[in-house]
């Protein structure tokens, strides 16, 4: 999916934002507990000068105003006409004003007022420099945030694909194995760590699963040569009784049933191995065979199963229609579709139509429903009317086989008449 996002992408994030967050909070928090720290200590400054100031020359007049800062001003009531007159106006305390500066720049001054004891004491501190040195840490801090930033990102480049080079190691042998087509161990090339153990899971699995695949693929062997051998003999064997002189006609219509039976399990057999080997190897491919003759035959084995009913069966080829695939193949997925349709059709008819590179069966039994015409396909699912015959399998062997060859297999009720209309649309 692509909405999720890849592990080392997302360590890679992880770092970053972590990175970024954390300086962007120290830088906040610094230039926060600068700021607070640096009025705290001015103002405190400033007001205890002041008051030392006046104190001083309360003490002894004769002196004159004395401060540990550069400009100082001691004034009473009768001479404060002569200092600034946005000053006069001034409560006790310590103001911020902004006047030019001897140099003709303006300048951010903080001024501490005191008046106590007929005395006004004017202090005067210029904390231009401190802006000008606030405004470089700000720009100090930035530059530390995105260094920080850039930093935790290469961190998490570097650490990212450290951390998950076992895992993508890991992930390039599967991915070998896949396109040598066998695995091998993959636990000595790992330590023993998560990814080892991963490896070593792997191994386990792998294993398990190459002795299934042997187990299954001696099977199918073993069960097709031991299902071949006595389905040729009774092939031969019909064979030559059909060919004796004294055989009536009941006889030899029993022989040709025999011999029909025998050949559409025969034709079972290679579908079914078809379908166990595509699963690992492909499909057999490079027949062609024509689907009108093919339907022929499959009607004709099927007319013993239409005995006892108002039943009529009739092949229509409009077309000629060729495919590459085994005739056993279709013919198995023929059987199948116009078995069913003769199964459930009572009365009236079925009509297999060749042509427009598909076929259909067309039948007038009690039809289906829309919704269940999917489903019927899924394996152990029977229609409705099946009764207690048949385990669900043949429609489910018609989808895999149309699977395999790249067919498409539908079924859907008639929408003129009762009945349901089956159809392989050939690629």
């Amino acid at each position: 999916m692509q909405s999720r996002r890849k592990l080392r992408f997302r360590l890679i994030v992880s770092f970053a934002l972590f990175g970024f967050g954390l300086s962007a909070l120290f830088a906040v928090a610094a230039l926060n507990i600068r700021a607070k720290v640096e009025s705290q200590l001015v103002t405190a400054s400033l007001q205890q000068d002041v008051d030392q100031a006046v104190e001083k020359v309360h003490r002894d007049p004769t002196k004159p105003a004395g401060s540990d800062l550069i400009e100082a001003w001691m004034r009473s009531d009768r001479t404060l006409y002569n200092m600034p007159l946005s000053w006069q106006g001034l409560d006790s305390g310590v103001h911020d004003i902004y006047e030019t500066g001897a140099d003709g720049t303006r300048h951010h001054y903080k001024l501490a007022v005191r008046k106590k004891y007929g005395l006004i004491g004017f202090i005067r501190y210029d904390v231009t420099r401190d802006e000008l040195g606030k405004q470089q840490l700000l720009f100090s801090v930035i530059g530390a945030v995105f260094l920080f930033g850039l930093l935790s990102l290469v961190l998490g480049l570097w650490l990212s694909r450290k951390v998950l080079k076992p895992v993508s190691e890991l992930a390039n042998r599967l991915r070998d194995f896949r396109k040598a087509g066998k695995a091998e161990p993959l636990a000595p090339h790992f330590a023993d760590d998560e990814v080892g153990e991963l490896a070593h899971a792997l191994d386990e699995y792998s294993a398990r699963l190459t002795a299934m695949v042997e187990r299954d693929r001696e099977f199918n062997s073993d069960v097709s040569h031991e299902l071949r051998t006595p389905l040729a003999v009774i092939s031969s064997t019909t064979e030559l009784l059909q060919g004796s002189p004294d055989l009536t006609e009941k006889l030899s219509e029993r022989l040709k049933r025999i011999e029909r039976a025998s050949r559409q399990a025969t034709e079972l057999i290679e579908a079914l191995l078809l379908l166990s080997r595509a699963e690992r190897r492909g499909p057999t491919r490079g027949e062609t065979t024509e689907v009108g003759k093919v339907a022929a035959d499959v009607i004709e084995s099927q007319r013993p199963q239409m005995r006892g009913k108002p039943l009529s069966i009739e092949l229509a080829v409009n077309e000629p229609v060729n495919v590459n695939a085994p005739a056993s193949v279709l013919s198995v997925a023929l059987t199948n579709l116009v078995g069913n349709a003769i199964k459930y059709t009572l009365e009236g008819s079925v009509r297999v139509e060749v042509g427009d590179g598909r076929i259909e069966v067309i039948d007038t039994g009690p039809g289906i429903k829309p919704e269940d015409a999917e489903r019927l396909f899924q394996r152990g699912v029977r229609g409705e009317g099946a009764g207690g015959s048949g385990a669900g399998l043949g429609l489910a062997i018609v989808r895999r086989l149309c699977e395999l060859y790249g067919w498409d297999v539908s079924m859907r009720p008639r929408s003129d008449a009762n009945g349901a209309i089956a159809s392989i649309k050939f690629s």
